[in-house]
């Protein structure tokens, strides 16, 4: 995607690669480390501003110390939702699986049950299909 910094008369252009996230974010985009290296730019996080050499003279791109609040509120409020979410989440795991545990244990499993006999599904027939049957049922 190309990405522009600066003014009409003063700017930088690359292409740069992102990847997206499926979740809610503050930011629209998070530059890191190769991207300020191909820019060749310079952050100041105390003054809020990216600093990069343009074609003619230095290219600052800023903020407000209001809106970088704004944005770090925000962080905070979507990561406590979304440890509330992943606290649910661990409950409600633990207690399906809770669940599943309590009803294995009085359902059987794939695995064929001691004492089972085998009866032909036609007695006419042949050709080995058959159900297992428990060999402990009543007759009846």
């Amino acid at each position: 995607m190309p990405v522009c910094f600066g003014t009409a008369a003063n700017f930088r252009k690359e292409v740069l690669t992102f990847e997206v996230v499926g979740f809610r974010v503050s930011y629209h985009a998070i530059l890191g480390r190769p991207y300020y290296a191909k820019f060749m730019a310079i952050p100041n996080y105390t003054y809020l501003k990216l600093k990069m050499p343009g074609p003619k003279g230095v290219i600052t791109v800023g903020s407000s110390f209001e809106h970088a609040y704004e944005c770090d509120m925000e962080c905070v409020e979507h990561s406590e939702a979304q440890a509330e979410d992943e606290a649910l989440t661990a409950t409600l795991d633990k207690m399906a699986s809770e669940a599943l545990d309590s009803t294995h244990r009085h359902v059987g499993s794939f695995k064929p049950a001691e004492g089972i006999k085998k009866v032909p599904l036609d007695p006419n027939r042949s050709d080995d299909k058959a159900l297992q049957v428990s060999a402990t049922l009543d007759n009846k």
